[in-house]
This record gives structure tokens, sequence and C-alpha cells, in this order.
């Protein structure tokens, strides 16, 4: 006999951005974007999770997107929670999580959420094994890996395409294109 319930579905909470400051009278704010789906994840009537900084006196623990514009290369959001300058303040330095089911994928298929990276064995060109993937730092110029060796040790990779020509999630790999200093320890550091 069949469960009568489908399975339950993994959920994985993605920052997506950080409020920054007022912008006009009305409550509208600029956002520190931290997703490559601005539109999917700022879409009339999506509701956010919130991290309020250390401190804050800011008291919702969610945001509904009342509406998004963009303003030149910013990111312009109104929500429904923030209806003046004042409240708009108060949400400054905000982080924005978004709920997503573990098996959804960034619509561009050169994108890739963190919890799908997180775990990933790391290999060089030849196929020797770096270490594995600890975490995701989001930085400004671009992303870091923190690849943990086998002895412990930290390596932190810049996310882009010269040093990271592969991944592949499904075979549980990434392949780094390592040089001594990076990933591997220059050698007066193996001293």
């Amino acid at each position: 006999m069949r469960w009568p319930y489908p399975e339950a579905v993994q959920q994985i909470e993605l920052v997506v951005g950080r409020i920054g400051k007022p912008h006009g009278i009305r409550g509208e704010v600029t956002l520190d974007l931290r997703s490559d789906e601005p539109d999917r994840r700022f879409a009339t009537g999506a509701v956010l999770d919130v991290e309020v900084p250390q401190g804050s006196g800011f008291a919702h623990r969610t945001l509904t997107v009342a509406r998004a514009r963009w303003h030149q290369q910013t990111l312009l959001v109104t929500f429904e929670e923030l209806v003046d300058r004042t409240t708009a303040e108060t949400a400054r330095g905000v982080v924005l999580r978004a709920t997503v089911d573990a098996g959804e994928t960034p619509e561009d298929p050169d994108e890739f959420y963190d919890h799908q990276l997180i775990g990933l064995t790391a290999v060089d060109l030849e196929g020797r094994e770096l270490g594995t993937v600890s975490s995701v730092a989001h930085g400004g110029a671009q992303d870091l890996l923190t690849i943990r060796t086998a002895d412990g040790r930290d390596g932190l990779v810049p996310f882009v395409k010269a040093l990271v020509p592969e991944v592949d999630v499904s075979g549980g790999r990434i392949v780094i294109a390592d040089r001594p200093g990076l990933v591997t320890p220059l050698e007066d550091d193996e001293s």
C-alpha cells in the first residue's frame, strides 16, 4: 500500500538581497541584490523572510513585495509593511531570504544555488582530489568558494570561469584550475 501523501519536499532558504537606504518618502528602498533572478524573487506578492541585524529595532519577520522597479542600475522595492520613509529607514541592513524547494534550480544553467555547491568534491584539471566545497562567500566583485582540504586547510577560490571551468552538480564534483597558493600551498608554505 502506498502512502497517500506526497513525499515531503525539503525547503532551502536563499539570501536574495539586503535592504539599503530609503528612496523617496513613500517607503521605497534600494536593494543590494544577492540574486541573479530579481524579477523572480521580487515579484509582486512575494513574501520574504527577514534576518534582522543585531541591535536593530526592526519588528517584522517577513516582508511582502508590493512593487519593484529598476531605477538606472538599482532595484527599488516597496514592501507592504514599509509605509513611509521612517519605517523604511528602520529596515536598513535587513537581509532578505526566499524559501525554495531543494530541487529548484536557477533559470540560467551557468548559475548555482549555494546548497548545490556545498559538499561537492573539488578536483584539479587532471582529476586529482583537492578537497570539498565547504562554503560560498558572496563578495562585491565575485563569489568565493571555500575549499576544505584533507589536511584541514581552507583555500579560497574566486568563482569565475577561468578558475572554475566545470561544475557537475549531478556528478558531485567541481573542477578547479588550481595554482600554487590557491588551494595547493606554495612550496615555501609546505615546510
